[in-house]
């Protein structure tokens, strides 16, 4: 059965196509890659991210406050309707991330989220608890589909100890519009590419090893919230009503400017966030 309640610390940097390979040479001696990427290939992961109206939940969250919480729903790959996909909650406090979720079939996910509808078959395999929890958030909010959301993973476990994980998305891509999983991935890249999201995820300390690959390569954390990040965008530069494109996409020569740790030996900004969410 897959993990269906996580409670970690995650940490994000935000790595060039060089820095990345440099970064991969060393870790292979101390981590393994994720069952999912198969002969060395990304992976897929798709989400729904729900917000009400006014955009409460993003808004909130960009301000930082202590404690924060989201809801999406999420697959792995390209759904169709009778495949399995995940309801999640991801809450975080005092920089504690905790994540709970649920599986459910997609079209069963798609009525309870949108017509408030049980699902009536297949119950041995859903977290009722978990769908309780949920029960209490959309009770709080009046959620929307609002953003979807996917990326291309590729996934480490540190060799004999699942517990340190390292993660790498790129493509990220987003649209408001067609917020349906099974429509699959396209709309606006949130990074321009050849740029890499790797997160770490841990219970405790970070290896020691691994703290000296992120000094030796000059990689230093960033705050940056996928959906955050959208929504800034998306407030501060706008989209075509009609294309839901946006109308002014980040050269990456601007980009690493702007996130400035990313070519920090070309800008000397070492350690300066990225947009803070």
């Amino acid at each position: 059965m897959a993990i269906e309640v996580f409670n970690r610390y995650e940490k994000k940097y935000i790595l060039d196509e060089h820095t990345f390979r440099r970064l991969l040479e060393r870790i292979n001696d101390y981590m393994e890659p994720d069952k999912y990427n198969l002969n060395g290939q990304f992976y897929s992961i798709c989400n729904i991210y729900y917000d009400t109206d006014d955009n409460r939940l993003i808004r909130s969250s960009i301000e930082k406050p202590v404690y924060k919480e989201k809801l999406r729903m999420r697959s792995y790959g390209t759904p169709c309707g009778e495949d399995r996909v995940f309801l999640e909650i991801k809450k975080k406090y005092n920089g504690i991330v905790n994540k709970r979720r649920t599986s459910i079939v997609l079209k069963d996910a798609y009525k309870y989220m949108e017509s408030d509808v049980y699902p009536e078959s297949d119950t041995q395999c859903i977290n009722t608890q978990v769908l309780k929890e949920i029960d209490y958030f959309k009770k709080m909010y009046t959620l929307k589909p609002k953003v979807y959301l996917s990326y291309d993973r590729y996934a480490y476990f540190e060799k004999n100890d699942g517990d340190f994980r390292v993660t790498f998305d790129t493509n990220i891509t987003t649209r408001r519009g067609d917020v349906r999983l099974e429509s699959g991935s396209y709309g606006n890249k949130l990074i321009p590419d050849r740029l890499y999201l790797m997160e770490i995820k841990i219970s405790g300390a970070v290896p020691m090893w691994f703290t000296r690959c992120l000094s030796d390569l000059h990689i230093y954390p960033v705050s940056f919230s996928k959906y955050g990040t959208e929504y800034k965008r998306y407030v501060l530069e706008g989209y075509d009503k009609d294309t839901e494109e946006l109308s002014n996409q980040i050269a990456p020569n601007e980009y690493a400017k702007e996130y400035g740790n990313v070519y920090g030996c070309q800008y000397g900004q070492y350690g300066k966030s990225a947009i803070c969410i």
